[in-house]
This record gives structure tokens, sequence and C-alpha cells, in this order.
């Protein structure tokens, strides 16, 4: 992610599993002129993906890809990748992919996601949806977030590009926590790719540099 100067707007793909909200999150933002991108593919998980509507209602391509009808990791990776490639998508946006999938070399530092805590607190295999904030709970952490991170081949594991912290309350339920973390992620991700599309996002090793 180095390149300074990225075609305009930011040719991306989302990559969803279930009611795309991190996909409609991004078309509504591209609509109100806040987004530089083009959502130029939509990749699933399952044919019953509620998210795949916002596809087909921006006329967005799509493609679905059953990780239980492909016989090994690297068949499915290539199953992913290969209709990303084919659409010229600078970024792969993981917007709730519930299936691990490895990361080919030509995509390094070139697929993010969001995880609901601060990595690398809460994260990992096994860490998703409320039971991360339950978890938080349990521990008795006084601040929760979300981070946005390349991803490599491990469960939340690659460079992180932004964090957004939220307090933990009093009183809260997994429930509460969610949706105010929620509400910090609907701003961190497409705060992240407008960043990219202008050009202000380098990587060195482990370490995102985030122009001012």
């Amino acid at each position: 992610m180095s390149d300074s100067s990225p075609a305009k707007p930011l040719r991306i793909a989302v990559l969803i599993s279930g009611g795309g909200t991190t996909l409609r999150n991004i078309l509504d933002r591209v609509d109100d002129g806040k987004l530089d991108v083009e959502v130029a593919l939509v990749i699933s998980s399952s044919e019953s993906a509620g998210g795949l509507q916002y596809a087909r209602d921006a006329n967005i391509p799509y493609v679905v890809v059953n990780r239980d009808e492909i016989a090994s990791a690297e068949d499915f990776s290539a199953a992913v990748f290969g209709p990303i490639r084919d659409a010229d998508v600078q970024i792969a946006v993981m917007g709730g992919f519930l299936k691990h999938v490895l990361i080919p070399s030509d995509f390094e530092n070139r697929v993010v996601n969001i995880h609901p805590s601060l990595i690398p607190s809460f994260s990992g295999k096994g860490f998703y949806g409320l039971r991360v904030h339950a978890a938080v709970l349990e521990y008795g952490a006084k601040v929760s977030g979300c981070t946005v991170h390349f991803v490599d081949n491990e469960y939340d594991h690659g460079p992180i590009i932004l964090q957004k912290t939220v307090p933990v309350r009093t009183g809260d339920t997994p429930d509460e926590l969610q949706k105010r973390i929620f509400d910090q992620e609907c701003e961190a991700y497409p705060e992240v790719l407008q960043l990219y599309a202008e050009g202000k996002v380098t990587i060195d090793g482990r370490i995102v540099n985030v122009e001012e």
C-alpha cells in the first residue's frame, strides 16, 4: 500500500456473508459524495446473504463462492481472488466475510478488515460478534472500540491502520456495547478507504503511516 497515487475513484471489492451492513454503509457514503470509491464487485460466501440485494439494487456485479463446495483452502482463495483480479480491483474490503481465506501474494496489504475490539485485545479465532463484547465485559475492560487492519493469513493479525475507542459503561450489556462500537465502525471504515483513495496511507513492515 505504498502507492501514493491510486486510481480515482478507488476500485474496491466488498466481501460479505450476511446482511451486508458494511456494503450498505459504503454505498450510502458514495451516494452522499463523502467517499471516492467505486464498488466494482461483491463477493458473497452464501447465495442467501441478505447483502446481495444491495448489490442487485446498485447494479453491482456479484459472485457467490461457497466454501463447502471447494476442496482446499488454496482453491477457495483462487475462487475468491480470481474475480477480484478480473474486476481490476485495488482493495478488497472484508464486510462481515465469515470464511477464512488465504491472501495471495499479489494482494498482500491490499485486503482490509474491521474488528470490533482494540486489537490485539479480544481478537483472533473465535472472537466475533457478541462474543467479543461479552469477553470485554467479563474481563472488566474500561475501554473498547474497533480496529481497521490489513488482512494476512492469521486471524486479526495484520498491520493496524486505524483504531477508534469507545468507553465501557457500568451495567453495559454486550448488545449495548456492540451498538456503540458499530456506530464507530460505520465511521472508521469509510475514513480508511477515503485516506487510501487520497494516497495518504503507506506501510513499512507492521507500521502503517497515515498522512495528516
